[in-house]
């Protein structure tokens, strides 16, 4: 079970009847009732009209703020222990009083299983000749440049063509095109089309015939055979740049002049990205293994919460894409209940792991000093070159940071690294 606090408050007697005053001036100002100027209906008019509970509902509201005060003052050695902002019911409202029950949700007791000494193997980075190639290759063709071509067009060519497309002899809608770029083999094309320009050269025409698929999208098209008048204005060929000084010299990366320098510094980003991926898979497997012995009842307050930050990290994403949560729901045929179903189990793992990693620390006495933290936001401060003081303001705060350098040697125990 959840552990829960139910704590009762009330306000009675003359402080409930001055709340009650109070709102009844202030309601009385936006009303008008019939044969009194707007604010000056008497106490009793106004009751007759809109009724006492409307009174009690607004000294409520203002009286409110003041008993969660009150109770947060009082129960201030459990504040530590709360997991969210308490939940408020209305127990009883009358012309006596009022009474609201504040139910405070706190950190569920966590028992830890083993978390050192854990069987979990970490993957050895290595980085092969092929990979090395394959990188090289692929930044050549970064730097591939598209020049005109008098020969034959042949696979990977692009052919700058004129066109015009007909069905049964007569032109049909969006059929024709001028100056179209058309890389051969692409599969942009209906099917069957590309192929039948592979051995043309530049001023060549053609009649293309072509049958446009059962699914395509225009009705009046779907598997109807086409014929498209083609023209071959200009071909062009990818020339990709061999491994010479040009090519180092546009690479501009230091220390780069020859194949074997290249070699080596791509060896070494792709080690270092390795290196990186194997290490947070190697983490991820030891969280996961040090959680399968701990016991938690996670209030379901944390994972929906936990599920509201996913849900706002998701959108950031797809803001950094030109997109939104709405047109994602539109483009997958989705809602926010479906996002956040499917997020909930993600969202489950991530409270508990931060539970046990909680636990770790109280249990192996981690502290951090100010110290400690002053100097971690620091370095955090330069590597993200901006001053201390925005970065603190952007982070949460030195407390932010203390608990994430806690988290971190919590983390440490697990993989056997403590200092």
């Amino acid at each position: 079970m959840s552990r829960t606090k139910e704590i009762e408050k009330k306000i009675e007697g003359k402080e409930w009847e001055e709340a009650i005053d109070k709102a009844y001036q202030k309601a009385n100002q936006k009303v008008r009732i019939d044969g009194f100027r707007k604010g000056k209906a008497p106490k009793s008019m106004f009751i007759k009209k809109y009724g006492q509970e409307t009174l009690w509902m607004d000294a409520a509201d203002l009286v409110i703020e003041k008993l969660y005060s009150e109770m947060i003052e009082e129960e201030k050695d459990i504040l530590e222990q709360l997991v969210a902002r308490p939940d408020m019911t209305v127990k009883k409202m009358d012309e006596k009083g009022l009474v609201v029950n504040f139910i405070l949700t706190l950190r569920p007791e966590v028992k830890l299983g083993k978390y050192k000494g854990l069987d979990v193997k970490k993957e050895k980075a290595k980085v092969s000749k092929k990979e090395i190639e394959e990188a090289i290759d692929s930044m050549r063709q970064r730097y591939a440049e598209s020049v005109l071509k008098e020969g034959k067009i042949v696979n990977g060519d692009t052919a700058i063509i004129d066109f015009e497309g007909f069905v049964d002899g007569v032109a049909f809608e969006g059929g024709k095109g001028e100056n179209y770029s058309l890389v051969i083999g692409s599969g942009s094309f209906i099917p069957g089309f590309e192929e039948q320009l592979v051995g043309l050269k530049a001023g060549d025409e053609k009649d293309v015939v072509v049958t446009f698929p059962k699914d395509y999208h225009a009705e009046d098209l779907k598997g109807k055979e086409a014929t498209f008048k083609v023209k071959i204005e200009e071909v062009k060929e990818t020339v990709v740049p061999e491994l010479n000084e040009d090519f180092f010299a546009d690479l501009a990366m230091d220390g780069v002049n020859s194949k074997e320098t290249l070699e080596a510094e791509i060896s070494e980003h792709l080690l270092e990205h390795k290196e990186h991926d194997i290490e947070n898979k190697y983490m991820d497997a030891l969280l996961e293994e040090a959680a399968k012995g701990v016991e938690v009842d996670i209030p379901d307050v944390m994972i929906s919460e936990e599920i509201d930050r996913m849900m706002r990290e998701y959108e950031q994403n797809l803001q950094s894409q030109g997109l939104n949560l709405e047109m994602f729901y539109k483009f997958t045929n989705s809602d926010e209940n479906a996002l956040r179903e499917q997020m909930s189990e993600e969202a489950i793992k991530r409270v508990k792991y931060r539970l046990m990693l909680e636990e770790i620390a109280k249990a192996e006495k981690i502290e951090v000093s100010d110290k400690d933290a002053e100097e971690e936001a620091a370095k955090l401060a330069e590597r993200y070159q901006i001053e201390k003081g925005e970065f603190l303001k952007m982070f949460g705060g030195l407390d932010m940071v203390k608990y994430d350098v806690k988290m971190r040697r919590a983390m440490e125990i697990i993989k056997g690294e403590e200092k």
